[in-house]
């Protein structure tokens, strides 16, 4: 029994050593860190700063009465507009905002 687990001991050993290995000669491959002056730098006119503005959805094109409905293939990449609106939407009193957030929810 004893020279089972040895050998299965020494199994476990030769795999862990085999992926050392393998994993210095996958490192080996890699290309070379970037230097210091290769790292990406601040444009000339400094940061970036955040932009916030509201955005409107394209509306979902009408389907005349008889008419069969828009299949999810036939509808374009429906893309988004800046709003008129400069005034930010705020979530109802008590409410995370979240669906199953927990929060009481609009009363």
């Amino acid at each position: 029994m004893s020279l089972v687990l040895f050998i299965v001991a020494v199994g476990v050993l030769a795999l862990l050593a085999g992926g050392f290995w393998m994993n210095s000669r996958v490192k080996y491959r890699e290309s070379p860190r970037p230097r210091p002056e290769e790292q990406p730098t601040l444009p000339p006119e400094g940061p970036v700063r955040e932009v916030r503005e509201n955005r409107e959805s394209q509306e979902v094109p009408v389907i005349p009465k008889g008419g069969r409905p828009l299949t999810p293939y036939e509808l374009s990449n429906q893309d988004s507009r800046p709003s008129a609106s400069k005034e930010r939407p705020r979530w109802s009193r008590g409410s995370s905002g979240s669906f199953g957030g927990g929060g009481l929810g609009a009363h």
